[in-house]
């Protein structure tokens, strides 16, 4: 009997053949955003999980790594495998000091157990607010966490929607780690980035010396056009959101491919084109180079980065 379990209804696999970018990045670029998904067969995924994703392993993102012209990878833990962390260690294992991990943990992980995560490469671990992908957790616990890992030097990746911003910033404000925010906070971008929305998130990044992940246009657009069929100009409605963070904060933003892409719906973008999108919103060599070498590599590999 086969051990892989059904892949939710509607689920968009990854491209199998992406174009190679007519960017080229600049010597040492990371992925600051991706994941590995199982295979399943050696890494069951979560019973609570939400979605089940097409198997997506460590050699087809090292293999998608390569092509885009990036050296390293940051892999964030996969809500789908829940708080068992053994594919992520496996993948970091195998990157040879190549990849660096965001975990996930409970309140009551053990130093040790943090001790093994961080051998392996771990750096943080990552709060997830949105609602349909989690069921939320009390501030408590989280701050339980936080307070485990500072010793360790780790952040707290956050993950939520714009919206709900208000209503968390204050627990935000008061943890005592280094905070990155996913995906530019996630924006409405049919609110438009001149408006009150966005505004207070840029005002939440500055009070709070936080991060910035200026990655996943193809999970914000609107109005599209998508990163495929050759389109070098995609997700135009996104571009103006990335460009006012790389411009307000150029040694606090990370990019990342987020491969393979969960949850996806509309469309599965092609991630040659998508490579193609950093050039337009880090318009000039010394963003570009602050965005995917620089910042990660202070962030991720700080001995290496003097």
């Amino acid at each position: 009997m086969s051990t892989t379990p059904h892949v939710t209804p509607g689920w968009l696999p990854w491209h199998p053949a992406p174009s190679r970018p007519a960017f080229v990045p600049p010597a040492g670029s990371v992925d600051a955003h991706c994941h590995v998904f199982g295979p399943a067969a050696r890494f069951p995924f979560a019973p609570e999980r939400k979605y089940t994703p097409v198997d997506g392993g460590k050699e087809q993102l090292f293999a998608l790594r390569d092509h885009l012209g990036l050296s390293r990878n940051v892999i964030v833990q996969a809500t789908c495998h829940g708080k068992d962390n053994s594919a992520l260690v496996d993948a970091l294992r195998a990157a040879n000091g190549r990849a660096r991990g965001v975990a996930a943990v409970d309140a009551d992980v053990t130093p040790g157990e943090l001790e093994h995560l961080h051998s392996a490469g771990v750096r943080g671990v990552r709060f997830n607010f949105v609602k349909r992908l989690v069921d939320a957790a009390p501030t408590r616990t989280l701050r339980t966490i936080a307070e485990k890992i500072a010793p360790l030097g780790w952040h707290v990746v956050l993950y939520f929607e714009a919206e709900d911003l208000p209503a968390h910033e204050e627990f935000f404000l008061s943890l005592p780690v280094p905070i990155v925010v996913d995906h530019l906070g996630r924006p409405d971008v049919s609110k438009g980035p001149a408006g009150p929305e966005f505004a207070g998130f840029l005002d939440f990044v500055a009070r709070s010396g936080a991060w910035v992940k200026v990655s996943c246009p193809e999970r914000l657009s609107r109005t599209g056009p998508p990163a495929l069929d050759g389109e070098r100009h995609a997700y135009a409605d996104v571009v103006p959101f990335a460009r006012r963070v790389v411009e307000a904060f150029p040694d606090r933003v990370l990019w990342g491919t987020d491969w393979p892409h969960p949850n996806l719906t509309g469309h599965m973008p092609d991630d040659g084109l998508l490579m193609d999108h950093v050039p337009r919103i880090a318009v000039t060599a010394e963003q570009r180079q602050a965005l995917l070498v620089d910042n990660p590599m202070r962030l991720y590999w700080p001995d290496e980065s003097a």
